[in-house]
C-alpha cells in the first residue's frame, strides 16, 4: 500500500466501509434478493414478521435500511398478529430481484378476548420494535401498547410477560393483576448476542 493510500485509510477509518466501497456494497446487493411485505390496514402493518423462524420486526418498519435482504433460495415467511390466523408461506428468492408479498390478515375464529372485568398494561420499552409475548403467545410490539390512550387489555390474574428482540437479552417478568388495575412496564433491553435469543424469537 502506498503512503498516500495508507494516510487516506487512517484519516477515514471511522467512516463505514459502505461509504468508501460503494461498488462492493452494490455487488453484495446483486447477490442478495429483497423480500417486500405489504399490508393495507393497521392490522397488517403492525403484524410481526418471522423469516426462517427468526423474528425481524413488524411489517411497516421493514423498509429502507431495515429492508429484508436474503440469500437466494427458498425461505419461509411467517406473519403473525394477536387474534388473527398466521399467514405463512414459502418464497423463492432470486439474486438481485425483489419478491413482493401482500398480506391480508384474517380473524381467528378460535381466538379468545378478555371479557367482563379487565386490567390494563402499558409498555415503555426500548427498542419499541421488540416482540411482546403474554403467556407464550405473541401479542404485538411495545409501540402498540405505549403512549396516550394505548395499553394492553388483559384478563385479571397471573401472567408471564416476555419482551424479546434478536441482538438483545430477553426481558421477562411475572404480573398478577386485579380487576380494573392499571400498571406500566418500563425497561431498556440490554444488548446481547443472537445466541441469547429465546425460542420465541428464533422460532415458535
Amino acid at each position: 500500500m502506498s503512503r498516500q493510500k495508507l494516510l487516506l485509510v487512517m484519516t477515514l477509518g471511522a467512516i463505514p466501509i459502505a461509504a468508501l466501497l460503494p461498488s462492493v456494497v452494490m455487488a453484495q446487493n446483486q447477490l442478495l434478493g429483497e423480500v417486500e411485505i405489504l399490508g393495507k390496514t393497521k392490522v397488517e402493518k403492525t403484524s410481526g414478521v418471522w423469516v426462517d423462524g427468526q423474528y425481524l420486526g413488524y411489517v411497516n418498519e421493514l423498509t429502507g435500511d431495515k429492508k429484508i435482504l436474503l440469500l437466494p433460495g427458498d425461505h419461509e415467511i411467517d406473519v403473525r398478529q394477536a387474534g388473527y390466523l398466521e399467514q405463512d408461506q414459502k418464497v423463492t428468492v432470486e439474486p438481485g430481484k425483489k419478491t413482493t408479498i401482500n398480506v391480508s390478515m384474517q380473524r381467528d375464529p378460535k381466538a379468545q378476548f378478555p371479557s367482563g372485568a379487565t386490567a390494563e398494561v402499558k409498555l415503555d420499552v426500548t427498542p419499541d420494535r421488540a416482540a411482546v409475548f403474554v403467556d407464550d403467545a405473541y401479542v404485538g410490539t411495545p409501540k402498540e401498547f405505549g403512549g396516550v390512550g394505548r395499553a394492553m387489555v388483559i384478563a385479571p390474574g397471573k401472567h408471564h410477560v416476555k419482551i424479546a428482540l434478536a441482538g438483545y437479552q430477553d426481558f421477562t417478568t411475572e404480573i398478577n393483576l386485579r380487576p380494573g388495575q392499571k400498571i406500566k412496564i418500563k425497561t431498556d433491553l440490554l444488548a446481547g448476542s443472537i445466541t441469547q435469543a429465546g425460542p420465541a424469537i428464533k422460532s415458535n
